[in-house]
């Protein structure tokens, strides 16, 4: 897979991918994606990979406060943040795919992977499952950990529990799980989460 046809929309979207350190996120997940994509031949890179370089562009676009206040915590997933930077995501892929030239039709497939990402449970395809596992996987590094367990006020041993405990059980592909339980085992003992849990 040439990876390098993507560097277009990696330009565009660099703009939006400084909030909420999702220029350390987005490349991880892009990197999962593909892997993830590598391992289900059957899934449509095209439309996955452009969707998890832009998925997050909105929390460009939000009040950081905001994002910290209500994006993090109890019933974060409905929070009214986390649709509107799904929202805001689906207007600027829409602008930056069109702007690079997208037909229309793929277009609409990669928004509609982008809206619901963080706010749907259930996943409407194959492409949606892999964007949802790759957009989750980067938190099991030792820089997702490092990154996220401030947002939720945790501890990186709290954060690695809470990983196994609650996100492993949303992973939807049987990669991703394998990957997720690779990645935290890594990351815990980088951090050494035995001696400073």
């Amino acid at each position: 897979m040439e990876l390098s046809r993507y560097d277009p929309i990696w330009r565009a979207a660099l703009p939006y991918l400084r909030a909420r350190k999702n220029d350390v996120h987005v490349p991880i997940s892009f990197n999962y994606a593909v892997q993830l994509c590598a391992a289900h031949p059957e899934a449509h890179p095209d439309r996955v990979l452009p969707a998890i370089i832009l998925h997050d562009t909105g929390w460009a676009v939000i009040d950081e406060r905001a994002i910290f206040e209500q994006g993090f915590g109890p019933n974060m997933m409905e929070s009214d943040v986390r649709y509107l930077h799904e929202r805001e995501g689906v207007r600027i892929a829409r602008e930056i795919l069109q702007d690079l030239g997208y037909a229309p039709e793929l277009v609409a497939q990669i928004t509609a992977l982008i809206d619901g990402h963080d706010t749907r449970a259930a996943a409407r395809s194959l492409e949606d499952e892999l964007l949802k596992d790759a957009d989750k996987l980067w938190r099991f590094t030792t820089a997702g950990i490092a990154v996220a367990c401030d947002w939720f006020k945790l501890t990186p041993g709290q954060y690695a529990t809470r990983l196994e405990r609650e996100i492993t059980g949303q992973l939807f592909r049987p990669w991703s799980r394998r990957a997720a339980a690779t990645e935290l085992a890594t990351s815990r003992r980088a951090l050494h989460c035995d001696l400073l849990p």
